[in-house]
């Protein structure tokens, strides 16, 4: 008798391939195309830190009201200069750039590394706000990411034409490894002011 060839076992229903076995998906490129790896990734939003600025911009009852200028940055206490620049309001509509002239009034961003600022910069310039309630997100700042471990202030100074100037500071610590957070109430110039971070 002719002794036929052995047939290949059917795999049981439910069974898993082989990763090695010929046209079978191994399991990392099946994650891939779900795109796992991309959302778990540092720096995505499932692992982004949360350092956010709320800040209050009164509504002051004078006969001539100007938006304020405002500048946002970040200082080391004891040491002189802005360690980094964060946010910076003013006329952007003037013609040939001319809203840069009044940045001075804001004269302790400006003795803190302002006047080296080349403005409009990238991720830093912004037009004037109405008054109001504005918030800022801070963490994914390009300049913080540069900043060595430590204790820092963040400084709020805002100056308005024909009007008065004010500077708050809100302490915290970088990087963020704890919640944290800092509040402070203008006088005239700068309403409630409140960071809140997450890490």
């Amino acid at each position: 008798m002719t002794q036929q060839p052995a047939q290949p076992a059917r795999p049981q229903h439910g069974a898993s391939s082989s990763i090695g076995a010929p046209g079978a998906r191994h399991p990392l490129s099946a994650l891939g195309a779900l795109g796992i790896f991309g959302s778990l990734a540092v720096g995505s939003p499932a692992w982004a830190a949360s350092l956010q600025l709320q800040l209050e911009l009164p509504r002051l009852n004078v006969a001539e009201y100007h938006r304020p200028y405002v500048a946002v940055w970040v200082e080391k206490p004891g040491q002189a200069g802005a360690m980094a620049q964060l946010a910076v309001w003013y006329d952007l509509k003037k013609a040939n750039n001319g809203g840069t002239k009044w940045l001075r009034d804001m004269r302790q961003w400006w003795r803190q590394g302002g006047r080296d600022l080349s403005v409009p910069a990238d991720g830093v310039s912004g037009a004037t706000r109405a008054p109001g309630e504005h918030s800022l997100q801070l963490a994914q700042h390009a300049q913080l990411a540069k900043l060595p471990a430590g204790q820092y202030e963040l400084v709020i100074e805002a100056a308005r034409e024909g009007g008065g100037r004010e500077v708050q500071r809100l302490p915290f610590s970088w990087p963020l490894r704890a919640a944290q957070s800092a509040s402070a109430q203008g006088e005239h110039e700068l309403g409630a002011l409140r960071l809140n971070a997450q890490p």
